[in-house]
């Protein structure tokens, strides 16, 4: 019941201050793997194709925007796993993301495990397109993915392919960033543990309040894929980030990445995330 209260009050602190003053820009941000998301999730939107950020126009064309850096640090304390994540996505006119992510693993009484994550996001219809106020951004996107050692699976490469659709609701009190999305992935626990040689299709989704005070509070959720010898569990976290200037993004959350004692499905279970941004 304490717990409840203090997660209560917190709620009620943020909603209250929520009228004073306006926020600084919404995600993405360079999630866990390099792309532009959440942690967990890509969004429909290319890192910082806004045309504010160009780092190269040609007459009014915006060429090449200039690009965005993330660092993650995800600590699981049930499972003693450190993972950390450092990534960077650049946006080529305003419609195509490139990004890498490399990411190291730790985990008492295991190998170190590194990951490198590439990926490409299409952003295929922009939001409002057609002057509609309801038309959501919709992307496509692949990341590319090498684990060294995998240490369990049949391969040390895999791909996953996604299709996500995001929207800024900006009709509401408060403006709310909804997003979700499909993914077709051959990786446990994204990689980590190696690849499957058969593809599961799992969803994903994101939500997130823009405050003032430069906050932004939200959750996601990723579905565990079940492949025939192996099923994860599905993720979810909570988290605030806070804004202190158009450039810097700090980021805490509360994920849960499954019941690490479960004989079902493979858990990593809870902890604590840390996470800076940096966009040029």
């Amino acid at each position: 019941m304490k717990r409840v209260n203090v997660v209560a009050t917190f709620i009620a602190f943020i909603l209250f201050f929520s009228f004073s003053s306006g926020a600084y820009a919404v995600p993405p941000f360079n999630n866990l793997e390099g792309v532009g998301g959440v942690a967990f999730n890509p969004l429909a939107y290319p890192a910082d194709s806004d045309g504010e950020n160009s780092h190269l126009k040609i007459g009014d064309t915006d060429v090449l925007g200039k690009p965005r850096f993330g660092a993650w640090y995800v600590r699981l304390g049930e499972t003693k796993v450190d993972w950390t994540s450092i990534g960077t996505a650049v946006t080529f006119l305003k419609r195509l993301e490139v990004s890498y992510g490399f990411q190291t693993i730790n985990q008492s009484n295991a190998p170190a495990r590194h990951k490198h994550n590439i990926g490409t996001k299409l952003l295929m219809l922009p939001e409002n397109s057609f002057d509609l106020k309801f038309i959501p951004a919709v992307s496509a996107g692949a990341i590319f993915k090498t684990t060294n050692p995998t240490g369990f699976g049949p391969s040390s490469n895999g791909q996953d392919f996604y299709l996500v659709a995001t929207k800024l609701i900006t009709q509401l009190p408060l403006p709310v960033l909804i997003s979700g999305g499909g993914l077709a992935t051959q990786g446990k626990v994204t990689g980590v543990f190696g690849y499957d040689n058969k593809r599961q299709i799992v969803g994903f989704g994101n939500i997130d309040f823009v405050l003032p005070l430069n906050l932004i509070f939200g959750a996601e959720y990723k579905q565990g894929p079940r492949y025939a010898d192996w099923k994860d569990a599905d993720y979810y976290n909570v988290h605030l980030a806070w804004t202190p200037t158009k450039n810097l993004t700090l980021i805490s959350a509360y994920v849960n990445a499954g019941d690490e004692k479960s004989t079902k499905r493979v858990g990593l279970g809870n902890g604590f995330v840390l996470s800076a941004q940096y966009a040029f």
